[in-house]
């Protein structure tokens, strides 16, 4: 017997809203288009973690109104605090639940063909350019239910488009802000590179409640051309109520460079798949994350960097601390396709478990199917070492404070690569009350 699950959205609610938001035929169509694969699509499969009992789906209403900030004075100080304020703002995107709450890019930048706006109104304003790369490259509507209840159901995000040989000094900065526990935070950002730019690009996701409760389904795009350079950071801080979907991929072509700097400090049960496709030749990824998981939360972090060209060169290092009663898995696959030759695929995974109930599991793949590759893997899993709590203690440090500098430089890693001042304080004082 198939039991028929009863959502909270139709194709009227679906149709609706685009109405509503001017949106052009094609994106409703591909909304609707996935509403119809929802149901017929499993839930994601994480490695070692079960979430069929999760809620990925629910709301009470699928988009409010939020505060639209004239001025930067307007933002919410847990916002200001994230930002370089001196000398103006020039390059960042403030988001207030679903609302475009503040959007700023400067004169340079808009003469040099820079595009940088929420992405419905890019969906309006810059639809050729969307539809070319959204969700057809980097992640499929089809994948499962979860890209595809993203897919009809997309209510906010960035859309950032760099020209060719554009090269973006100052980083460009975006803000997602969520307080509201009844709408979803179904948000998308696309960024695309074009040939021979760079761009240095960081997102914060924060709860100004601790207590919020509701769903977040992230997904982020990069494409990043022949020779673009594209570096990515982010923090994510959302609250233990939270439940999150997160998938950020990356898809690089000739002689591009990703590299990501990802401090995952959710509260709430977490799935995070972050992957990288090098299809061009001489295509590199880097991806470094760092977690603290604590409380009862469950978290599963799948990272894969997929060879597909010749020469290829991916790098993985996932640093983790869990503590209380947490669960957190990792998994790093390093995968070099038939006909990738001379490529290279590294992993590294370190965990360290704060106390007795905490449990973390490192999981290394490697999958070759070319002979003439270098490809290698290290995982650990265990506590803080005694050796290093003595060398501290025995000059004059006390055991609290030993462990603290310990765990500090452990995840420091992650954490010195992040290139907004504001950002990488943000993720250094949230890392230091979770483990605290």
């Amino acid at each position: 017997m198939t039991t028929q699950v009863q959502y909270p959205f139709d194709q009227a609610l679906i149709e609706s809203f685009s109405v509503q938001n001017n949106e052009p035929d094609w994106f409703k169509n591909l909304r609707l288009a996935a509403l119809e694969k929802i149901d017929v699509l499993p839930l994601p499969n994480p490695d070692r973690t079960k979430i069929d009992k999760w809620n990925f789906t629910h709301f009470q209403q699928h988009a409010q109104a939020s505060s639209v900030y004239t001025n930067v004075d307007d933002l919410p100080e847990q916002v200001k605090s994230l930002i370089n304020v001196e000398g103006g703002v020039k390059n960042l995107y403030v988001q207030h639940n679903q609302t475009a709450g503040f959007v700023s890019l400067s004169d340079e930048l808009k003469q040099k063909g820079v595009i940088f706006t929420d992405l419905l109104t890019a969906v309006k304003e810059h639809g050729d350019l969307v539809q070319k790369y959204f969700m057809t490259n980097a992640v499929k509507v089809d994948e499962n239910r979860l890209t595809a209840f993203h897919t009809a159901l997309v209510n906010g995000g960035a859309f950032l488009y760099i020209p060719q040989n554009v090269q973006i000094n100052e980083p460009i900065q975006t803000i997602f802000v969520h307080d509201n526990a009844d709408a979803p935070l179904i948000n998308h950002v696309l960024i695309v590179a074009d040939k021979n730019s760079a761009v240095t690009y960081v997102e914060n996701y924060f709860s100004l409640n601790d207590e919020l409760e509701g769903i977040a389904n992230i997904i982020t795009e990069v494409i990043a051309q022949d020779n673009a350079n594209v570096k990515f950071g982010a923090v994510d801080t959302l609250a233990k109520g939270v439940t999150t979907y997160v998938n950020r991929r990356g898809y690089a072509w000739r002689d591009a460079r990703i590299e990501w700097a990802l401090g995952l400090m959710n509260d709430g049960n977490t799935i995070s798949d972050n992957t990288t496709n090098l299809h061009g030749d001489g295509s590199f990824a880097d991806t470094k994350t760092v977690v603290v998981g604590r409380g009862k939360q469950i978290q599963n972090f799948t990272t894969r960097v997929i060879h597909h060209g010749k020469g290829t060169e991916g790098f993985i290092l996932k640093h983790g601390v869990v503590k209380d009663n947490a669960t957190t898995v990792f998994n790093g696959i390093g995968k070099i396709e038939h006909g990738a030759s001379k490529s290279n695929a590294e992993q590294e995974t370190r965990v360290l478990m704060l106390s007795d109930k905490a449990r973390g599991d490192a999981n290394p793949i490697l999958l070759i199917d070319e002979d003439d590759v270098m490809a290698g893997h290290a995982a650990s899993v265990g506590r803080v070492d005694p050796t290093q709590l003595y060398y501290l203690m025995s000059r004059g440090i006390s055991k609290a404070e030993a462990e603290r500098l310990i765990i500090y430089g452990f995840l420091a890693p992650v954490v010195n690569q992040l290139p907004v001042e504001g950002v990488k304080k943000q993720l250094t004082e949230v890392i230091e009350r979770k483990v605290k």
